[in-house]
């Protein structure tokens, strides 16, 4: 997916693992199926699984949910992922590893037959429980204002000059810009609020993960996920639950353009089911203005 990725597979996986956690190293091991573009996945044994950063920009993601995740954990109302173990670099890998707890769950794609307003219920509840801790924390790479994203999105919007309605989105861009700045406290964010760091069983949120972006900042970032997963029905249920004025859901709004302007020329060829959620959310976000 990036052209400074690290290969990995099983046997690598096996030989880290027979070398620095060998009370492990025989158990089934196999590679996880993921649209993820931050880390490689493989599953351990039954109830754990291996992450391993696929570039250098990712390491810091890792190391800060090795530091912040057990303390936000008992904070929160799903389950997130439970660092078990972490490994160094080895046998040809890089950076740092680590193994974490597995967690059962279905990512909520389109077309997936879920209860959205339970979903969209279980969304604000899980972060208004996060804005609500009260730890010092670092700021989130998301927390800032999206203006600061403009001119990485400007040249998104001229590499899609015949892919998709350049004047529509800029116009929805210029109008998330136009928004008022967040003029509150930082609060805590996830950061990377995307459908595939979602986990649903029974029709409710069961769990989040991926915290590699966590930290303090606008909670407008936040809001992206309400154009990933909801309709335009419970997108509102949402909005009001969170009780987000006009200018935060115009930010939040900016954001999932912004999620999906960058990540659908980048990813098109190399990572399709990524793209297409990028194109979701475009349509998403284009129809409801």
């Amino acid at each position: 997916m990036h052209v400074d990725e690290v290969g990995t597979d099983v046997a690598l996986v096996r030989r880290l693992l027979a070398a620095q956690l060998p009370d492990w190293g025989s158990l089934p091991l196999e590679r996880v199926p993921s649209s993820g573009t931050d880390n490689a996945l493989y599953r351990l044994g039954d109830d754990m699984v291996v992450r391993l950063p696929r570039t250098d920009g990712a390491v810091a993601g890792l190391e800060r949910e090795l530091e912040w995740l057990p303390r936000l954990a008992p904070l929160l109302p799903v389950a997130v992922p439970t660092p078990l173990a972490n490994g160094v670099a080895g046998d040809g890998y890089p950076w740092q590893w680590a193994v974490y707890r597995w967690l059962d769950g279905e990512i909520p794609r389109t077309g997936y037959a879920y209860d959205q307003h339970a979903l969209a219920s279980d969304l604000a509840q899980f972060i208004r429980a996060l804005r609500r801790i009260d730890l010092v924390g670092p700021p989130s790479r998301r927390g800032p204002a999206v203006a600061k994203r403009d001119g990485q999105t400007r040249a998104a919007l001229t590499q899609l000059s015949g892919v998709i309605d350049v004047d529509a989105a800029t116009d929805a861009w210029e109008a998330a810009l136009r928004a008022a700045a967040w003029n509150g406290a930082p609060v805590w964010v996830h950061g990377d609020l995307l459908t595939g760091n979602l986990l649903i069983g029974g029709g409710r949120l069961t769990a989040v993960i991926d915290f590699g972006l966590v930290g303090v900042g606008d909670p407008a970032c936040d809001l992206m996920i309400a154009w990933c997963v909801l309709d335009s029905t419970t997108r509102e249920k949402f909005r009001s639950a969170l009780e987000a004025d006009d200018a935060t859901w115009a930010r939040g709004r900016g954001w999932a353009l912004y999620f999906a302007l960058n990540a659908l020329p980048y990813y098109t060829h190399t990572n399709p089911a990524f793209a297409e959620l990028a194109r979701h959310v475009l349509r998403e976000v284009l129809a409801d203005r």
